[in-house]
């Protein structure tokens, strides 16, 4: 298994924000964090709130609701085995 690059081009691919246990409020809050990793994803960023395989879990998402990383490019692009990367430490 490979590591998750923390570039713009994953960032855009990543089905995180799309995903049903990503919640509203988590979404809100997780918006000017969001933007700033657009503009410069390779800045060390720990709790970032998208791309969790390449960051680490959320700090927001509490339970699970449905998981839609099997579906992404990244994952798929990256040979990634697991799920819920939004609830797990570390990232891949």
């Amino acid at each position: 298994m490979s590591k998750v690059e923390k570039t713009r081009d994953n960032l855009l691919k990543c089905l995180c924000k799309k995903c049903p246990t990503y919640s509203f409020t988590c979404k809100m809050m997780s918006i000017p964090g969001n933007i700033i990793l657009l503009i410069n994803p390779e800045k060390e960023k720990p709790q970032a709130e998208t791309l969790f395989c390449a960051y680490t879990k959320s700090q927001c998402i509490e339970e699970k609701k449905g998981c839609l990383c099997t579906q992404c490019e990244v994952y798929k692009e990256n040979g990634l085995a697991k799920k819920y990367y939004c609830l797990a430490d570390g990232g891949e």
